[in-house]
């Protein structure tokens, strides 16, 4: 028997960014008893604001600042990765900036690709939130990756997204894995048969959106 799901919506809050219905083919990921199958990468608090993925992962390209973190976790109605460096940012500072995150609120924290294996160890010495290291290519240091006490790996490949989590699940069957799904269903649903536990998402742009609402406020002008 199918389950009735009964769905609430507002008149002024219809046009959201949706993600891929696929998905929800996902494990999940449970953290702290909530259960993460798509995240949104983004730090435009707007569209933070109007999503229904689960979670967000908040990483950028500048060097992390805790103001930038405060604002989008006050801002966010889910959870938020923060992002903390782990490249030009690292070492203590990397630290401080993880500390801050969950003592204001995050859910995990992202360090990115050129991390010390030291630094993983260091922080889950000193956070009690999940520490989740990016991986790019196949020959990275995935084993030590695992050995250093990784809790999540953000495997964001391109088209070898999937090679990477298979050789991740060959290493170990039981650490969570997120994963980019591209651009089609079956590049998620690729993700997914690898390995995948959740999926992360790119959302359009700002002006990308704006963008869609203007030709059709055009169209109907000129309708």
């Amino acid at each position: 028997m199918e389950r009735n799901i009964p769905v609430f919506g507002s008149r002024l809050r219809n046009n959201i960014v949706t993600v891929p219905e696929v998905i929800s083919q996902c494990s999940g990921i449970r953290v702290f008893g909530q259960s993460i199958k798509s995240f949104l990468f983004s730090t435009d608090v707007a569209i933070i604001r109007n999503t229904n993925a689960n979670a967000i992962i908040a990483v950028y390209p500048f060097t992390p600042q805790p103001v930038i973190s405060n604002a989008l976790i006050l801002a966010a109605d889910k959870p938020i990765f923060c992002g903390v460096g782990g490249g030009l940012t690292t070492g203590v500072r990397s630290l401080e900036l993880a500390i801050h995150a969950e003592f204001q609120g995050a859910l995990g924290v992202v360090l990115n690709k050129p991390t010390p294996n030291s630094l993983i160890t260091m922080l889950k010495e000193k956070i009690d939130i999940p520490v989740t290291i990016t991986v790019v290519s196949e020959k990275d240091d995935i084993k030590g990756r695992i050995d250093a006490g990784v809790d999540i790996f953000n495997v964001s490949g391109a088209a070898k997204t999937a090679d990477i989590i298979k050789k991740i699940r060959d290493l170990n069957d039981k650490v969570a894995i997120i994963a980019t799904g591209g651009k089609s269903d079956d590049s998620i649903v690729a993700a997914i048969d690898a390995g995948a536990n959740a999926i992360s998402y790119t959302p359009p742009s700002t002006g990308e959106l704006f963008k869609e609402i203007m030709e059709k406020y055009r169209a109907e002008e000129n309708a």
